[in-house]
């Protein structure tokens, strides 16, 4: 979730509603952080349907934002079945542009995401009868596009993780 600034030697990341990506020690390395997320409408749930992103659609996402920010990724994932998919993995390994990490099992805790959630929940999603699913998604989007643009309460959620940065950063060029 957190990025660094286009053209910035050092890598960048990206999220979507679930995956989550964490470093912090220097927050922030040059400029703001940034969020990026594709929440997902899930129609056909009631007849046996997918309830989350297919791998596809993680690749796509990634390779969107990689566009977008036109630098490299780190991706720091939970256990959700599809982060460990071995299509996922296979595409992460032929990327010279993504670096995945994968948090221990049962550890919310190393999970920048979840502290993305929780704000949503006391602000943008608090006190709130939806009326519909499309009032949800509404709120939703609008709650992660205040976020995105407040980039200090992005870094607090990877600060919180206490989650350091173990690879070396390339040298300025």
């Amino acid at each position: 979730m957190r990025v660094g600034c286009r053209g910035s030697p050092g890598r960048r990341a990206a999220a979507g509603a679930r995956p989550a990506r964490a470093e912090t020690g220097d927050w922030p390395a040059c400029g703001r952080s940034r969020l990026i997320y594709r929440p997902k409408r899930h129609t056909d749930h009631k007849s046996g349907g997918r309830k989350s992103f297919a791998w596809t659609e993680y690749r796509d996402l990634l390779i969107a934002a990689h566009q977008q920010l036109d630098g490299p990724i780190v991706l720091i994932w939970d256990n959700l079945n599809v982060h460990k998919d071995r299509r996922m993995r296979a595409f992460i390994d032929t990327q010279d542009w993504i670096t995945a990490y994968h948090l221990p099992p049962y550890a919310p805790d190393l999970n920048p995401v979840e502290g993305i959630w929780s704000v949503l929940r006391r602000t943008t999603q608090a006190n709130t009868a939806f009326t519909d699913p499309d009032h949800l998604i509404r709120r939703l989007r609008h709650g992660l596009r205040q976020i995105q643009y407040r980039s200090h309460i992005i870094d607090g959620c990877l600060t919180r993780t206490g989650l350091t940065l173990t690879t070396p950063r390339p040298p300025p060029q």
